[in-house]
């Protein structure tokens, strides 16, 4: 009686169960994966949410790309990134996971394709089940740095691929688009008839400026392209629930997704009033509320350098922005069973490279948004695993 879209496994993974187990048992965790700022001990202002009192916010006037007002401080936002946007470009959501929802309504008829990054976060399949869209990947690289193959993403293209997701930095990776990577990728995508949904998130996570990266697809590439974002990351505010899409591209093609996209978002009318009345102010607070984020995770970011500076027993495939690293770690038994034991005996919480898609052995995967403290004593454990005399 079921749909066959939600018939996903629910069985509990390994790490879960000795998590709640851990728990239950009232024994300490200390969770090197905890990625939700408003649990990690960032400080909020303590006004901030006074914003959500305008009594504007009791009128009900649905406008289908969200009101006029928040929609041009999400455009002023992009001018502060060097982007000049349109309030015209932008429709509003409840979160980037519905503008995904959107996006594959928009693109894809059922059993189209959609190109995902691997290793990447683990919700896209979620997505695409619901909209009875299917995943293939296209892998990423690491020679120091991460590169998206643009020859390996062409080989991915079936007859079916509709669009590309990038997710711009990664998660977990910390990349960034390259301008080169960009322009091929571009180009390949306008010549296959492909959109390009670029998930911006992080995008003012960056650890370091670098000239040769692309933060953003907007400015009208020769492709269809949705630039997401959304306070949950930009202003660390999940709970608010308020995301975003701009759209880019040649005019017509633009003028036709803009409104489909149109109907597609009037037909759920789904972002609060309140929060698109408190959209301008806690956008002009941004810097204020990135700043102990992007301190906390600069901080754990330093600790990891200095713990895993040769000749430890692990790596660091360094980010280049947003809010987690990558390990690499010695292949000498599974990535999950390591992270079995550092729960069980150390009571430190990581996550294993599997449960980001990575294609082989073995990865661990550590939230640089961790309170200082527990990161240091996680670190040191997880050093003592290894093998190598803890440095903290």
């Amino acid at each position: 009686m079921f749909s066959a879209r939600t018939s996903w496994s629910q069985a509990t993974n390994r790490l879960t169960l000795a998590l709640e187990a851990r728990r239950r048992a009232g024994l300490e965790v200390l969770d090197l994966t905890e990625s939700n700022p408003t649990r990690a001990g960032i400080p909020y202002p303590e006004d901030l949410l006074a914003l959500l009192a305008d009594p504007a916010g009791l009128v009900y006037r649905p406008q289908a790309c969200g009101l006029p007002a928040a929609r041009e401080a999400v455009a002023r936002d992009y001018e502060r990134r060097g982007w000049a946007v349109g309030a015209d470009r932008l429709l509003l959501t409840a979160s980037t996971s519905e503008a995904y929802a959107y996006l594959f309504k928009l693109l894809c008829d059922p059993g189209d394709i959609v190109l995902v990054p691997q290793p990447s976060y683990p919700l896209f399949e979620f997505l695409a089940d619901l909209e009875s869209v299917h995943i293939d990947r296209y892998a990423l690289h690491h020679d120091g740095e991460w590169h998206l193959s643009v020859d390996a993403l062409e080989a991915a293209i079936g007859e079916r691929t509709r669009a590309v997701v990038l997710v711009n930095p990664g998660n977990p990776t910390g990349s960034y688009l390259k301008r080169e990577e960009a322009a091929r990728l571009f180009d390949l995508c306008a010549c296959r008839g492909l959109a390009v949904i670029s998930d911006e998130v992080f995008a003012d996570y960056a650890f370091a400026p670098d000239p040769g990266r692309l933060a953003s697809v907007a400015g009208d590439p020769p492709c269809l392209a949705f630039s997401l974002g959304g306070l949950s990351k930009s202003c660390g505010l999940p709970q608010l629930k308020l995301g975003w899409m701009a759209v880019f591209g040649p005019p017509p093609i633009r003028a036709e997704a803009q409104a489909r996209l149109e109907v597609i978002a009037d037909t759920f009318l789904s972002v609060g009033t309140p929060v698109q009345q408190a959209a301008p102010g806690l956008l002009a607070r941004l810097p204020e509320l990135q700043a102990p984020i992007a301190t906390r995770t600069r901080l754990n970011l330093g600790l990891l350098r200095e713990a895993l500076a040769p000749p430890a027993p692990a790596s660091l495939l360094a980010p280049e922005g947003g809010w987690s690293a990558v390990l690499r770690v010695p292949a000498t038994e599974p990535e999950e069973e390591r992270a079995l034991r550092l729960l069980e005996r150390d009571g430190v919480l990581v996550h294993p490279g599997f449960f980001f898609d990575f294609p082989s052995e073995a990865y661990l995967v550590l939230s640089l948004l961790t309170e200082p403290a527990v990161f240091a004593r996680g670190l040191s454990a997880l050093l003592r695993d290894l093998g190598a005399p803890s440095v903290l």
